[in-house]
């Protein structure tokens, strides 16, 4: 009898791509806020080897050590990075595929319009 003691990791991509450009966010202090408020088990921060945050360029790749990781915990703590930079009005968090998230600025609509009737 052989058993397949194969281990499996949830992988989450945060891409910063947009805001980072404009020099808006700082992918290099995000890190350093999930690495800090992640937690694994009510421990926070997550012990050694149950979490990695890698950084490519722009994006974020955050795996977890086990499958039962949410990707919404992920987004969660985005938009309170977000909170505490003060960009979460200008900022959106939208899931890009099934294990991706993407910044992304709200679209706002000039009411030049509407200013003329006062």
């Amino acid at each position: 009898m052989v058993s397949k003691s194969k281990k499996s990791s949830k992988k989450v991509i945060v891409d910063c791509s947009i805001p980072v450009q404009d020099k808006v966010i700082d992918v290099a202090a995000f890190e350093k806020f999930l690495h800090d408020k992640i937690k694994v088990n009510g421990k926070c921060p997550a012990p050694a080897g149950a979490v990695t945050i890698q950084r490519e360029k722009t994006k974020l790749t955050i795996v977890f050590a086990d499958e039962n990781s949410s990707k919404r915990y992920i987004k969660y703590l985005t938009k309170k990075y977000l909170k505490k930079q003060q960009l979460k009005d200008y900022l959106r968090v939208i899931a890009s595929s099934t294990n991706s998230y993407s910044l992304k600025y709200y679209k706002f609509e000039n009411d030049a319009a509407g200013d003329d009737e006062e």
